[in-house]
């Protein structure tokens, strides 16, 4: 099963974490099941950029980014070429390095 390493982030996991997760499931979605509580306003539909991660290391494990996801990513807030939407990034078997950027562009949270 594939690790996934989390820089620490002031709100979703202070210390940083290290998680697993089987192979054919999102980062966002293994994310929530190890109650690291990312944002994800469109509840995982690829509609929107709150799920934005950078991939630090492990990036061409993922799957490959459909035109809909790059299209969103050009207006996530830090954006880098190794940006992701954690909901649309699909673990395969190798470990990745994630970084949640310190601010997204949603201005109203949800549960907050």
């Amino acid at each position: 099963m594939p690790t996934i390493k989390i820089f620490p982030h002031p709100e979703y996991c202070p210390e940083g974490a290290e998680i697993t997760a089987p192979a054919g499931t999102s980062i966002c979605e293994a994310l929530l099941d190890n109650h690291i509580n990312i944002e994800h306003a469109c509840e995982m539909s690829c509609a929107c950029t709150t799920c934005h991660v950078v991939v630090r290391q492990g990036f061409n494990s993922l799957n490959e980014a459909e035109e809909g996801e790059e299209d969103l990513l050009d207006r996530a807030w830090g954006l880098e070429p190794q940006s992701r939407l954690s909901c649309q990034a699909i673990l395969a078997q190798e470990d990745v390095t994630i970084e949640i950027p310190k601010y997204s562009i949603n201005h109203a949270k949800e549960n907050h």
